[in-house]
């Protein structure tokens, strides 16, 4: 191989690291909790339109305190799917104000899941879990000081 094709590593980071991001598992953790930001936020599009369009999908299991109507349901869903998954492609390209956008609808969505336990208590305790991750990497992670 010759000279040339080898990366220059003494100027920086290798590979090159996007401007205000420490690299390394932080980082990582970002990417990470954005993907998963979006992902849930389409599940959580999906799972208001499925609540909305037939109300016989989901079988609530006994009486519960906090009783709303299924399609109540799939609207709070699907508003909140779509602002998490707008926040999680802002959390993709590096915007600034996504990081504590995402730590707000990850801690609204950990809030709806929890209050939907009766109609899906395995899907909501799976992304009250995924939640619970997406708060700690976004709120754990430190910008590079210059």
């Amino acid at each position: 191989m010759s000279q040339a094709a080898q990366p220059n590593r003494s100027d920086g980071p290798w590979p090159p690291q996007p401007a205000g991001t420490s690299g390394g598992w932080a980082a990582g953790g970002v990417v990470f909790a954005a993907v998963m930001l979006v992902c849930s936020g389409v599940l959580a599009i999906l799972q208001g339109i499925a609540a909305v369009s037939k109300d016989d999908v989901y079988a609530r299991v006994g009486t519960y305190v906090y009783e709303i109507n299924l399609t109540g349901w799939g609207i709070i869903h699907i508003v909140i799917g779509a602002l998490a998954a707008l926040t999680g492609a802002g959390l993709l390209r590096g915007m600034a104000w996504a990081r504590f956008a995402g730590i707000f609808l990850a801690s609204l969505s950990l809030i709806a899941q929890f209050l939907f336990l009766p109609y899906q208590p395995v899907w909501s305790l799976v992304v009250m879990a995924i939640d619970v991750f997406i708060v700690w990497a976004l709120a754990s992670h430190r910008e590079a000081t210059s």
